[in-house]
């Protein structure tokens, strides 16, 4: 049977469009017998309007099948004791903390479940799971789902026997928290799990816009994100890499405390285990000025939970510039209620080249043209236009 040995490791930093990471590493060797050893760590992207976003990790449970329910047999647990209170937020720029590892049967494994501590009173202190929003205090976070069953992440990865399978979850704090309209905030969690092995690390620096958001993309999808730190340096990593995944494109945003416009660097290649740079502190990325407006809204009815998608086209591709989710209890969104989240100005584009610094050049079609994309709980997509270049915009969906 499988023996659990935990270890621990120092947290390692991130900010909200919030991502949790636990990734898996693993060796070649046989699949059949023996056993091998899986190590789970976690890791998160930028939030978007919180100071702190914590929840508290109770276990990690794997599963040889992706249908298993939480009552069938097979699940081996990863037990972390005592259960851990973590900022999300402090696991950026390829920051990522050990929650435990496991010995357990060689094999194939399909499904990650993620089990948090539930709240249990006592003052806002003592809160299992809670954010801080920008300028407040600390307040709970529900998450009734992920405390009864864990959160479920769907992800086939192999334990070969004799070998550390290394495996990160990636938690996307700014999709996964929900602000309600009486004030109360859910999680409703938006978690990818990402293989070590077969991962690399695209990184840079941005003058002058400490915090800015920073994503990696593939077909206007984000695929990893963070934040750049007090200097513009930022790190996206672990960004997987395969056969069919190609290279990214690496948007920057870098928000209306900065006052610049977005950055973007086409066709960025991926390497496993060779970081790429897109820009250095000898030669970083600079940005020309931009205001920034919001775009808010509702979406109706209110069961439709939708998550919503701020895209603009640039020079023919679409990016993912703000995301953000509907209030569970009115429907309202708004990107961003804290800060507004969309550049004004012309976004910089240009295609990624070894030599440094990669040349940019706006594209003035864009400037404060947005698509605003919903898609709701049940996955039915809407799209409409939103134009913030005269005055913020107000755009309402109805399923």
């Amino acid at each position: 049977m499988s023996v659990l040995s935990l270890t621990s490791a120092p947290m390692r930093v991130l900010a909200l469009s919030g991502a949790l990471a636990l990734a898996a590493c693993g060796g070649g060797g046989d699949d059949g017998g023996g056993q091998g050893t899986l190590k789970v760590s976690m890791t998160d992207a930028p939030a978007c309007g919180f100071n702190n976003v914590f929840v508290t990790v109770n276990k990690v449970r794997v599963h040889s099948s992706a249908s298993a329910e939480t009552s069938a047999g097979g699940w081996v647990d990863i037990d972390v004791v005592p259960a851990r209170k973590i900022d999300l937020l402090s696991l950026t720029n390829g920051v990522m903390t050990v929650l435990g590892q496991a010995a357990l049967p060689a094999g194939n494994y399909q499904q990650v479940r993620l089990v948090l501590d539930a709240n249990r009173g006592g003052g806002a202190g003592a809160l299992a799971n809670s954010v801080v929003p920008i300028g407040g205090t600390e307040q709970t976070l529900d998450t009734p789902s992920a405390v009864q069953s864990g959160i479920k992440i769907n992800r086939p990865f192999t334990v070969a026997a004799g070998t550390l399978t290394d495996l990160v979850l990636d938690f996307d704090a700014c999709k996964s928290v929900v602000t309600r309209g009486n004030g109360t905030f859910g999680l409703k969690p938006v978690v990818t799990a990402i293989p070590m092995t077969v991962s690399g690390e695209v990184n840079g620096v941005v003058s002058g816009a400490p915090g800015a958001r920073v994503y990696a993309e593939r077909n206007g999808v984000v695929v990893k994100s963070t934040v750049a730190d007090a200097n513009g340096n930022f790190k996206l990593s672990p960004i997987e890499q395969s056969s069919t995944a190609g290279p990214v494109d690496v948007v920057v945003v870098p928000g209306s405390a900065n006052g610049k416009a977005a950055g973007i660097v086409r066709a960025v290649p991926v390497v496993v285990g060779t970081p790429t740079a897109i820009s250095t502190a000898a030669a970083p990325m600079s940005l020309p000025a931009s205001t920034y407006r919001r775009v808010s809204g509702s979406v109706t009815p209110v069961s439709a939970e939708a998550t919503l998608r701020a895209l603009q086209l640039v020079n023919g591709g679409n990016f993912e510039i703000a995301a953000t989710a509907a209030a569970s209890d009115t429907g309202a969104y708004s990107m961003f209620a804290t800060e507004p989240a969309l550049p004004v100005a012309a976004p910089v584009i240009g295609t990624y080249q070894a030599a440094l610094p990669i040349p940019l050049q706006p594209d003035g079609a864009a400037a404060g043209k947005y698509s605003v994309q919903a898609t709701s709980a049940t996955g039915a997509v809407q799209t409409q236009p939103a134009d913030v270049s005269a005055a913020d915009a107000l755009v309402n969906f109805s399923f």
